[in-house]
């Protein structure tokens, strides 16, 4: 297969590599500074600044020809998302069998929201111990076999049993079983009315300090359908207060940790009774993804597709640093932005058009949760069926040219020999995820076409800068992280080298390219976790 995509790239008109080559870092760098201006107020979702973002989007569309694929005609899908935010007078309290009474203490024991995106919620049930709360049939691992949790407080741990074993929970690296996204997912598809994380620093791979901000603040979430099945309270608790409720079974948190990662875990009851009354306001937030296509040149295959992401959102007008307010996000995303709509405008202007179109989305809320691709996910306008990949692009500082970058999760999918025959003529190295057991391929909006089948990775940015010492691009990268990141200081500047934006452009241009070309569009590898999810949709 490889030397047939190797034939098939070179095989590439002189008018089409002429088209690559023309990605310009200077319309980048245009587009970037407008949607990071102090004018857009930092994009934020629902707001004012957000609809100027996505009008620009749009207009930006238009200008090169790639035509409207949202609703009704426009380059718009409109949804609604349901702001939750928790107040401080949230209870949460834990009655022993003898009636003893253990109340946990909002921010300082433990943090929550309701996710049935009501005012008011409460509830007075049983708890049941279930380990890392994970079902996975094609591991033998089942946290909840043999329980009926439905009414009752699941109480678990983040994270998944260890395994150097690639077989089994795809060995060191995290899988979305770990993810925290997921406990509360499986605690509501099981019935229960509650769910309550013990934090420890190991399990989450970040301290309290990280919970207590993220998840004091308003929950932004897809609006929950009639009679669909919610969490009354999603929360977490700190270790020491997991110490409390340990001590009900007479062992410690790390007692309970050790049960769950065993293989043959068996749910536990626990000798206590939640209880929990929670307010909360409540708010509906209208908001857009953007999105438009370029049809391909096939009769048949234009029916089908290759999707490029890049979230418009950020967090808008915050709290005051240094006497700034406005949250810009220029490298986070209002750069992704910018390859997108570069991207978008090579391809329309291809003399010779790809056998499949192409789709352009630049999607919503990814800041709040990955929001605007679960809601195009699940609302495509190509069908699932027929969407051949997803590449998608996020933060990249604009330093000049690197030697290499990161595709994360691409090795999964049959797509990989596309991304590294891309590589090879760009002369670019990939490098392998830095972090594998933090679980970044969940946390990027391609994760969300991932999870309906769709074959998806992101685009990373790389380590080395060319004509730098090795690690330069990863020590100025750490350093935008520490100081700039979701913070007012990540602005534009004019000092900003856009080389190794057209770059990433091309490489992202070239695998897009080929996969709208290649008669079997790709597909997941043998055994990986994406895999079922392909085969129920449809899609291979």
């Amino acid at each position: 297969m490889k030397r047939r995509i190797f034939v098939a790239l070179f095989l590439i008109s002189a008018a089409l590599c002429a088209q690559i080559g023309e990605l310009s870092g200077e319309r980048m760098r245009a587009h970037v500074r407008f949607l990071a201006s102090d004018l857009l107020e930092g994009r934020g979702v629902g707001t004012r600044g957000g609809d100027l973002a996505t009008e620009y989007i749009a207009s930006q569309f238009a200008a090169v020809g790639a035509k409207p694929a949202g609703d009704k005609g426009t380059y718009f899908q409109n949804f609604t998302l349901v702001g939750t935010e928790p107040q401080a007078s949230t209870q949460l309290s834990a009655i022993s069998s003898s009636g003893k009474t253990t109340m946990f203490r909002w921010l300082d024991d433990f943090v929550g929201v309701t996710l049935q995106q009501k005012p008011e919620a409460a509830f007075d049930a049983e708890a049941v111990f279930v380990g890392h709360g994970i079902t996975a049939p094609e591991f033998q691992w089942d946290d909840y076999k043999n329980v009926n949790v439905r009414g009752k407080v699941v109480v678990l741990f983040t994270g998944e049993p260890p395994s150097n074993d690639p077989k089994f929970f795809a060995g060191p690296a995290l899988t979305y079983y770990g993810r925290w996204t997921y406990k509360y997912e499986e605690a509501a598809r099981r019935g229960a009315i509650g769910a309550i994380i013990i934090h420890t620093t190991p399990t989450a791979s970040y301290g309290w300090n990280v919970v207590r901000s993220g998840w004091s603040k308003e929950d932004v979430a897809v609006k929950v359908a009639p009679g669909a099945q919610a969490l009354a309270f999603a929360g977490w608790v700190t270790q020491d207060a997991g110490e409390q409720i340990a001590a009900a079974l007479g062992q410690k948190t790390a007692d309970l940790l050790r049960m769950a990662d065993a293989k043959g875990f068996q749910a536990v009851p626990i000798p206590l009774r939640f209880r929990l009354r929670t307010t909360s306001k409540v708010r509906e937030i209208a908001t857009r993804n953007v999105i438009a296509k370029v049809e391909g040149s096939d009769p048949k295959l234009k029916d089908e597709a290759v999707i490029f992401t890049a979230h418009w959102d950020h967090l808008g007008i915050g709290e005051a640093q240094n006497g700034d307010k406005i949250y810009n996000g220029a490298v986070d995303n209002a750069t992704g932005c910018g390859i997108l709509l570069e991207m978008a405008r090579a391809w329309a202007n291809l003399p010779e058009k790809p056998r499949r179109s192409a789709i352009f989305v630049s999607v919503s809320a990814e800041e709040s949760g990955l929001l605007g691709s679960e809601y195009y996910a699940q609302h495509p306008v190509v069908p699932t069926a027929k969407t051949a990949l997803a590449i998608n692009y996020d933060a990249f500082l604009p330093l000049g040219r690197y030697n290499d970058f990161g595709a994360y999760g691409a090795e999964r999918t049959t797509a990989y020999p596309l991304v590294q025959e891309a590589a090879k003529r760009l002369g670019l190295k990939i490098s392998p995820d830095p972090r594998p057991l933090a679980g970044l391929y969940y946390r990027s909006d391609h994760f969300m076409f991932a999870r309906v089948g769709i074959p998806a990775f992101s685009i990373n940015r790389g380590d080395d800068l060319a004509g730098r010492p090795p690690g330069t691009g990863a020590k100025l990268f750490e350093e935008y992280n520490t100081q700039r990141y979701h913070q007012p200081s990540d602005e534009y500047r004019d000092d900003w080298d856009f080389s190794g934006l057209e770059i990433y452009a091309r490489l992202g241009f070239l695998i897009g390219l080929d996969a709208a070309n290649i008669p079997t569009p790709p597909t997941w590898r043998a055994g990986d976790e994406f895999l079922p999810a392909s085969v129920a949709s449809g899609v291979k």
